[in-house]
């Protein structure tokens, strides 16, 4: 089973639906926060399920996946280091047992969308290792 993680920061829309169709992505989980982002304006929940739609990916909005407000703002203002981020977010996606919501179906060949450039320091790549700790199977692919 593949999860795939993807940020859209520095991408053009062609870059990052080219990856999504290479990889052959047929769902897309948004975990951002705030996924109303003027960043990147095909990234924005009022656009990107259209254009998902038209290369035939499906969206859904998981906001349990999302850091909160008082951790993501701690980390941005350097208020906490990214090692603490790790541990109040894994914290986080246990405490809001989230292997409950999720089904392992819907989780086969989808990507984990978030901002950041690169998976190193994102929660998407903490939210992929950790449904990977809890389901057998599960291989990660950052895009």
């Amino acid at each position: 089973m593949n999860i795939f993680t993807i940020g859209f920061a520095q991408k053009s829309a062609e870059d990052f639906f080219t990856l999504l169709t290479d990889n052959n992505v047929k769902k897309l989980i948004d975990i951002r926060l705030n996924n109303k982002s003027q960043l990147a304006g095909f990234a924005n929940a009022k656009h990107l399920p259209y254009l998902l739609k038209l290369h035939n990916i499906d969206y859904e909005y998981k906001p349990q996946l999302a850091p909160t407000k008082e951790l993501l703002d701690g980390y941005k203002k350097k208020e906490i280091s990214w090692l603490e981020y790790e541990k109040i977010y894994n914290e986080i996606l246990s405490d809001r047992d989230i292997l409950k919501n999720i089904s392992i179906n819907e989780l086969d060949d989808c990507v984990l969308l978030c901002s950041e450039p690169t998976a190193e320091q994102c929660h998407r790549r903490l939210s992929a290792e950790y449904l990977a700790q809890n389901i057998d199977g599960i291989k990660i692919k950052h895009l």
